[in-house]
């Protein structure tokens, strides 16, 4: 098994990846169309323990909403393995998933276009109740439940979803998830859509309901400061690959990758003294299509050497728990 995989072995991971690996073949242009691949994530391993939120965190186009996807089965893996429980899921069939489907539930990151505007949301959240068998009036009872954990009054239920603001909408869709009574759900940047204070408020009621129902969280954004607020430990992309995973605690006060410390520096902060010391990244993202050599992250990285240039490093495990992808951590 990967280090990264067994990080602990207080209890067995109630998911984990292996070296997952996803391409999505592509057709490049010009005089001659030429068929090559996009490798949006490259060689993942980690592991999500029961009761916890792992944060994943990157850049935009980093792959990380690729990895969430992966994880649902919505999309089939190149290589690598996926287990869920124990159980190796990485092939199942849509048939072979649905019993899972019970389990393991997401909250994406539109809210009203995860919604059918034509159905009432009493209709919204108690979809995936009717699909379990239940009678009618145990699903109405239900949902009036629901609503009131996500603090949205019972009698709501017969209206349709543009009638919510924004923050309401993803109470419904926090809602559909737990209908089902999961113990893993996926937040694709769930909060992003909203505005700040009421992204307080959706990150507070995630914490609420975790607590209340043991869930398990791989909470997946671009914020690292919102990410900072609900994870107990993150994980870092950058180019499809994972350059660190630590505990928030570790992570905020000594990063150890580059990317992270830029990271971390622009989140904003009141102190003028602190927003000095941003580190402003240089230069574009390369393009995944044809990633540079030696460490992806050497041609933004203000302390790269000849050996990043030439030399990929691997992502190992410097203390316990803690793994870094840098040939000069620190």
């Amino acid at each position: 098994m990967n280090a990264v995989v067994a990080t602990e072995a207080r209890t067995a991971p109630l998911v984990s990846v292996e070296r997952l690996t996803k391409d999505f073949p592509i057709r490049l242009g010009g005089l001659i169309a030429t068929r090559a691949s996009l490798r949006a994530v490259d060689d993942l391993s980690l592991a999500i323990y029961p009761g916890e939120t792992l944060g994943l965190v990157g850049e935009s186009g980093c792959g990380k909403t690729t990895v969430g996807r992966l994880i649902l089965r919505l999309l089939e893996p190149t290589a690598g393995r996926i287990r869920f429980d124990g159980e190796d899921i990485t092939h199942r069939s849509e048939p072979q998933m649905r019993p899972l489907r019970q389990h393991i539930q997401v909250i994406f990151q539109d809210p009203f276009s995860s919604l059918n505007p034509r159905m009432r949301v009493r209709d919204v959240i108690g979809e995936p109740l009717r699909n379990l068998g239940m009678r009618r009036n145990e699903i109405e009872q239900r949902v009036a439940e629901l609503m009131g954990i996500v603090g949205l009054p019972a009698e709501y239920m017969t209206r349709y979803p543009h009638a919510f603001s924004g923050g309401q909408r993803q109470r419904i869709g926090i809602a559909r998830a737990l209908a089902v009574r999961p113990r893993f759900i996926i937040c694709d940047e769930a909060v992003s859509a909203l505005d700040v204070s009421i992204q307080a408020q959706i990150l507070n009621l995630l914490a609420d309901i975790q607590r209340q129902f043991s869930l398990t969280l791989l909470f997946i954004s671009h914020n690292l400061g919102v990410v900072r607020h609900v994870s107990h430990r993150i994980a870092v992309m950058y180019l499809g690959q994972m350059v660190e995973l630590a505990t928030e605690q570790a992570l905020f006060t000594r990063p150890l990758h580059p990317y992270t410390q830029a990271l971390i520096s622009a989140v904003p902060e009141p102190d003028p003294e602190i927003q000095s010391r941003r580190i402003a990244l240089q230069g574009e993202i390369p393009s995944p299509i044809a990633p540079p050599p030696g460490c992806r992250f050497h041609t933004r990285c203000p302390k790269a050497e000849e050996r990043c240039r030439s030399t990929e490093p691997v992502i190992r495990e410097v203390e316990p728990g803690r793994f870094v992808r840098c040939h000069f951590p620190g």
